[in-house]
């Protein structure tokens, strides 16, 4: 096969690739949609920026092209489960452009939205659901969406999901599932976890890898710089006026492991004359929708973000990703850089590395079997350092960095990551931790205190 015409999709289908311009399968595309037109269960082991998404859409929407259903009440006939609302919100633009000349309904649920809003529009049922765990869990639980009519359930980006602590709304999901259905499970990493957790939900799968697990892309120039914590933002500073210079930016993502630590680098940033905003989980959902559109169209050129962001960011135009932190995840050095570089486009990226931040290095060399560029500090890192210095004293830290017990900021080094929560006891919920009110509430029982916050 080298078209897509020669999977022989339905006509409206055909006609909404066409008008996307679509000819020619990406390979994990090639590998998957014939097993999955078929019926088969699949466990797909590709990166992101591979064309995953169709590799699972095309399939599931031709289906429904050829199998027509009324719709029930509060039902839905695919489940496509994401770890970010960024990531889920992407998923469903996809179903839709594919889908645009089809008569069927595609939702997203995640929180940070109204849930009233949600529920009117799953009362009528839908054909296809696109849903973080926890969002999700909390219409099942007040009645609002009924998992048991579910044909195809689609697991994207499973290890990020486990790395974000949604074992358990996983199994309690996966749980409330028809046993006859179609099981599609798609990640960039495989690591043991994964393996066991693909053992457990996937019937006699086709397996596809387009990649060795946790290679990196080929077109992405890497290097590291070792420096000192507090000469980060200098250093930062210094690269991106080069590189802005030089006329070869277009578009930069910057990596932090903290929500706090992501805010204090845009204020950084912004004292140096820079414009830069932050995405991050506590930023509102209409805030994270206004920064990602202006740096998908270009008016918004630096942005800023925790892992959180790493799986939902798909734009073409990013040049640069900077690891101002490196990650404690080695996997998810992977998914951060895997931001540039893509449709065939070349990109850097360049990471900082403390003293204390070593250990992580020397995981990430392992893990992408690869020994990373060591590039020098700038001469010029020592004028830089007092000027940025300089800057920071002369502008008081905002509110929100202050600690109010006097003691050091919020987004000191150490901070838990974004998304990493307390693991309770075994075979309890981690949300438990957090929502004690929760606990022991059986399932269907309506909330005492509303919608739990989205993720």
């Amino acid at each position: 096969m080298t078209n897509f015409a020669d999977f022989g999709l339905s006509e409206p289908i055909a006609r909404a690739l066409a008008d996307k311009g679509y000819t020619v399968p990406t390979p994990i595309q090639l590998q998957a949609i014939p097993p999955v037109i078929t019926g088969k269960d699949l466990c797909g082991i590709a990166q992101t920026g591979t064309g995953k998404t169709a590799a699972f859409a095309l399939p599931i929407l031709d289906y429904f092209a050829r199998n027509p259903k009324h719709r029930l009440k509060t039902c839905t006939r695919a489940l496509v489960l994401a770890p970010t609302r960024e990531l889920a919100s992407q998923i469903a633009a996809s179903f839709g452009d594919y889908g645009k000349f089809l008569k069927l309904s595609i939702t997203t649920v995640f929180g940070g939205v109204p849930i009233p809003r949600q529920e009117r529009v799953l009362s009528h049922g839908v054909d296809v659901v696109v849903a973080t765990p926890g969002r999700l869990l909390d219409l099942v639980e007040r009645g609002s969406l009924d998992l048991r009519h579910v044909e195809v359930l689609v697991l994207d980006e499973a290890d990020q999901m486990l790395d974000l602590g949604f074992i358990h709304d996983l199994k309690r999901i996966v749980g409330l599932l028809p046993r006859q259905r179609q099981t599609l499970f798609f990640s960039a990493t495989m690591p043991k976890a994964i393996e066991e957790l693909a053992a457990r939900y996937l019937k006699d799968p086709v397996k596809v890898a387009v990649q060795p697990t946790a290679t990196t892309a080929e077109r992405v120039d890497q290097a590291v710089i070792h420096v000192n914590q507090a000469e980060k933002p200098a250093l930062l500073q210094l690269i991106l006026r080069e590189v802005e210079n030089a006329g070869k930016l277009d578009r930069a993502l910057i990596f932090t492991r903290t929500k706090h630590g992501a805010d204090r680098v845009v204020r950084q940033l912004g004292l140096a004359g820079f414009t830069a905003e932050a995405i991050h989980g506590n930023k509102s959902q209409p805030q994270r929708d206004r920064t990602l559109k202006s740096f998908r169209d270009g008016s918004l050129r630096l942005l800023v973000a925790t892992d959180i962001a790493a799986r939902g960011i798909d734009v073409s135009g990013v040049s640069h990703v900077i690891n101002y932190e490196l990650p404690n995840v080695p996997e998810q050095y992977v998914h951060r850089i895997g931001r540039t570089a893509r449709a065939g486009r070349d990109g850097q990226a360049i990471a900082f590395c403390a003293d204390d931040e070593r250990p992580f290095l020397r995981d990430i060399e392992k893990t992408i079997r690869l020994k990373v560029r060591v590039l020098g500090l700038p001469e010029n890192l020592r004028a830089a350092v007092a000027a940025a210095r300089k800057a920071e004293a002369d502008s008081p830290p905002p509110r929100e960095e202050r600690d109010p017990r006097g003691g050091r900021p919020s987004g000191r080094p150490g901070a838990r990551p974004e998304g990493r929560r307390p693991a309770g006891r075994p075979g309890q919920s981690p949300h438990a931790n957090v929502h004690p009110a929760r606990a022991g509430r059986p399932a269907g029982a309506p909330k005492a205190g509303g919608a739990r916050r989205g993720r």
